[in-house]
């Protein structure tokens, strides 16, 4: 992730360290980790998924924005992405959805 880059590039500010550190804290606490990234049933599956925030998830967007504005200052560019048919979901919770992708999905 960029701004795991950021933080460990040492590119950060004290303030943006200090605010990074708290939004992984806050994500790790309030957003579970799939259990699956692929519809494969195979042993060693490649992961091909995508997660996406569901329209509810007000407060893990709130907390995304805090991540991509300090991210745009920077100077990396962040493109904010929405489907309606993000594909084959593999994990669904109450903030997100995980599919694998369609062909026709822009990602």
């Amino acid at each position: 992730m960029a701004l795991d880059d950021l933080l460990h590039g040492s590119e950060l500010f004290d303030y943006e360290e200090k605010q990074a550190k708290a939004l992984f804290q806050w994500f790790s606490n309030n957003l579970k980790k799939p259990d699956s990234f692929t519809t494969s049933k195979s042993h060693h599956p490649k992961n091909k998924a995508i997660s996406w925030f569901k329209p509810t998830a007000t407060e893990h967007i709130r907390k995304m924005r805090e991540i991509i504005a300090i991210l745009e200052a920077h100077d990396i560019n962040v493109d904010i992405i929405k489907t309606d048919n993000p594909g084959y979901v593999v994990y669904e919770d109450e903030f997100q959805i995980t599919a694998e992708p369609f062909a026709e999905t822009k990602t």
